[in-house]
């Protein structure tokens, strides 16, 4: 009998990577797609994680549940009228609310059905569980992806929404590891693996934290000294760092702040015990594993969702790891046991770790549209009349940027981060690939330039960019065009129409924007 050929199946549009955003995209070009021709695509989602342990990339198996919302300055808010958290895109304020978000906990379960309803609404197919064995092209377009199983899957336009920008590098998209658009190609941002806890309640959990706060600042108190100098692991000028860090500018101590669904942990008291009780050093760079200040999530049920053990990684790390499913190594693991056995020492009945890690950034993708440098962001990102939203956030690099100090003093500039988070306009020409032009990269691999890859990570801004690249892939089927030939503006024209179009209110800050663009240039020169 002849051997039976490995199947080939047709798209209109193949999304890779089911990270919150990507899924957003599909389902904003699965709906506009339908209000023009009143059917909706055949589009497919495939990612390498497991469908069964959820659908929605670090924010529901990674278990990330604090998210990082817009922040707007309140002068701006009250002369605006706008909510705390400004007026996000549609599409991610509806998932918000699907899910059951009261401002910042997301409930990775919650989120997983709030996101498979609206995937079956769209009519989205989901395929898991897979790895690229090859990406067909005719060299500025994508054809098709081969699987390692031999199937094939053929499509129109294509949306990549991994961290590592995983099916642009496979269909031969360059991209810079690590920090390379600083000239750091080996630097990388920590990983973290997320916890929850049960049975500790919050009332337990600020008293400890009381306790710590004053035993630690009382020099009198030999022993919680003795702790802070084992976490500062015996260096002076460390061990006065984490004491001031207790409090705040006006000698008060700072205690965690509780939100309707968040706890804010505002110093290193917490971290400084777990750090004596482990015995290492309160030190990314010196012990490669560190609690740091918590970003919690509060649910209904009494678990709380902990954002805070990070773990050091170079570039190449960080990249294998993505590849690899983004599952902790044994040495994550292992020191999350220890994480374990001290939550239980001060309540928990149970203490489970996110099947996979949160990797923040790997890397950067080259050949977009328009790079979008932090400058950009400072000077208030796209123009205001071809904007989809706006977004604010600071340029945030927890963990730090390895040989950033260095390499800046080797250039005689000194370091210029703005304290002033940027709110800049948004738009996609970022994310197009020009090289590959029915490709777009919606992830913090997309084409950022300087700081702009530390506020253009998180995920509140990415669904922005997606519902924008899923109404130009909509497009784009509809008139035999590509996604890169689509402009800012014709999306937002549908936003418009629809009534979809979030309030546009970025601002310029000139003087920070020139510094900042001259510190970018000079650095990765």
């Amino acid at each position: 009998m002849p051997a039976t050929q490995p199947p080939v199946r047709s798209y209109d549009i193949i999304g890779f990577g089911d990270e919150v955003p990507g899924i957003l995209a599909l389902i904003s070009a699965a709906r506009e797609f339908y209000r023009l021709h009143d059917r909706y695509p055949r589009t497919l989602l495939m990612f390498k994680g497991n469908s069964q342990q959820g659908v929605g990339g670090h924010l529901v198996r990674g278990g990330l549940s604090y998210l990082d919302r817009s922040s707007i300055p309140q002068d701006i808010r009250k002369s605006l009228g706008l909510p705390t958290f400004g007026d996000p895109a549609a599409i991610y304020e509806e998932f918000l609310e699907t899910a059951g978000v009261l401002e910042i906990g997301l409930d990775p379960r919650q989120a997983d059905k709030a996101l498979r309803e609206m995937l079956r609404k769209a009519q989205v197919s989901l395929l898991s569980n897979i790895e690229i064995d090859a990406v067909l092209s005719d060299r500025t377009t994508i054809t098709g992806i081969r699987l390692t199983n031999g199937d094939t899957y053929l499509a129109k336009q294509f949306i990549d929404a991994t961290v590592n920008a995983e099916l642009a590098q496979c269909a031969g998209v360059p991209k810079l590891k690590g920090f390379g658009v600083m000239g750091l190609p080996d630097s990388e941002l920590s990983v973290t693996l997320t916890f929850e806890t049960e049975g500790l309640s919050l009332d337990t959990l600020k008293r400890h934290e009381w306790q710590y706060l004053q035993r630690f600042t009382d020099l009198q108190d030999s022993e919680a000294q003795h702790w802070i100098d084992i976490a500062a692991a015996g260096n002076p000028a460390l061990a006065d760092q984490l004491r001031r860090d207790l409090r705040d500018r006006n000698g008060n101590l700072k205690p965690m702040y509780v939100g309707r669904d968040y706890i804010d942990v505002r110093c290193k008291a917490l971290s400084i015990a777990y750090h004596a009780f482990r015995g290492t050093a309160l030190s990314l760079q010196e012990s490669g594993a560190i609690l740091d200040n918590g970003n919690v999530a509060r649910f209904s049920d009494g678990r709380l969702s902990w954002n805070a053990l990070l773990f050091d990684v170079n570039a190449d790390q960080a990249e294998a790891l993505a590849r690899g499913k983004a599952k902790p190594t044994p040495a994550m693991l292992r020191e999350m046991a220890q994480v374990e056995t001290w939550f239980r020492s001060l309540g928990a009945t149970r203490v489970r770790p996110a099947l996979e890690l949160y990797i923040r950034h790997a890397g950067n993708v080259m050949e977009v549209n328009d790079p979008l440098s932090g400058s950009e962001m400072l000077a208030g990102g796209v123009p205001a009349n071809e904007a989809f939203g706006t977004f604010g956030y600071h340029f945030d690099v927890r963990g730090g940027i390895a040989g950033l100090g260095d390499r800046a003093s080797a250039r005689g500039i000194g370091n210029v981060v703005p304290l002033k988070a940027p709110l800049f306009n948004v738009g996609m020409q970022h994310a197009l690939v020009k090289s590959m032009r029915n490709l777009a990269i919606i992830s913090p691999a997309s084409g950022f330039d300087g700081y702009a890859c530390s506020a253009g990570r998180i995920v509140e801004f990415n669904c922005a960019v997606g519902q924008g690249v899923g109404i130009a892939a909509a497009i784009a089927l509809s008139q035999g065009r590509n996604l890169a030939d689509i402009s800012n503006l014709e999306v937002r024209r549908v936003l418009h129409q629809t009534g979809k179009l979030s309030r546009i209110y970025g601002r310029s800050n000139p003087i920070e924007a020139a510094q900042l663009d001259d510190f970018e240039n000079r650095i990765a020169a």
